[in-house]
């Protein structure tokens, strides 16, 4: 347990939330919805995180340093109505599947990615102490698996290596950074995740923030790698048709 602040340098992730397990469902999310981009997956996933700095820095939600608060995060979750409510997340998630029905026309795909919008609510309230709010002012949730380190690395890394086994299985390498990039982007996510959790607190809520905002480089990093692979699993449309032809 940490008990002293040290100065911290900036890392993408000071946080040590509830992180691997969110890509790790975003990565799952190709065998489901394989048309939709991982960088769609992981920006859906990670879309509570990646508003929340900017409500940090707008100063409209905030969090304290108190190390020591639990075993694995630093982090006093002092107010974050707008970004990670069950309200506010499950108004994202209809604002993402709508914008993204909207867009591409493909209604299955949207409504799952509102359930990964969603989902990042219900794994936070299973890792987080009780500072989970249900809506602005309402009653705060949260299991507490923060306060056991072995059950968090435990949980973290079994929903990343299930998700990449997944995604690896969905799609297929088309050259050889189709074959470099997925393996380099969960390497880099778990360095600094480790670094999250076994390094110094972040100096400040500000510095908490603006490396916060860095996460939606994954974002980008999603999109990359899926411009070098293709899936191998069919759209449920696309498998019917199939089977209709041979039927016929």
């Amino acid at each position: 347990m940490r008990t002293s602040a040290k100065p911290a340098s900036l890392t993408v992730t000071d946080d040590a939330q509830m992180f691997l397990g969110h890509f790790g469902l975003a990565l799952a999310a190709k065998r489901v919805i394989p048309c939709a981009s991982l960088g769609t997956t992981v920006m859906a996933a990670q879309w509570a995180d990646g508003v929340w700095p900017l409500f940090v820095l707008l100063g409209l939600e905030h969090a304290e340093i108190r190390p020591g608060i639990t075993v694995v995060t630093p982090l006093d979750f002092v107010s974050y109505p707008f970004s990670h409510s069950l309200l506010a997340d499950f108004g994202w998630a209809v604002l993402f599947a709508l914008a993204y029905g909207t867009l591409r026309k493909d209604w299955r795909t949207a409504l799952w990615l509102g359930v990964l919008v969603m989902s990042h609510w219900m794994l936070d309230v299973v890792a987080h102490r009780p500072d989970m709010p249900t809506w602005p002012g309402g009653p705060k949730l949260g299991a507490g698996l923060w306060n056991s380190l072995p059950a968090t690395l435990v949980a973290e890394f079994a929903l990343f290596g299930a998700g990449l086994w997944l995604y690896l299985r969905a799609t297929r390498a088309r050259d050889r950074l189709g074959s470099m990039l997925p393996w380099a982007f969960a390497a880099t996510l778990v360095i600094i995740y480790l670094a999250a959790v076994f390094g110094p607190p972040p100096p400040s809520e500000r510095v908490l923030a603006m490396s916060g905002l860095a996460g939606w480089l994954f974002v980008a990093w999603g999109y990359w790698i899926d411009r070098h692979r293709s899936t191998t699993v069919a759209e449920p449309a696309d498998a019917a048709r199939a089977l209709a032809a041979r039927s016929g």
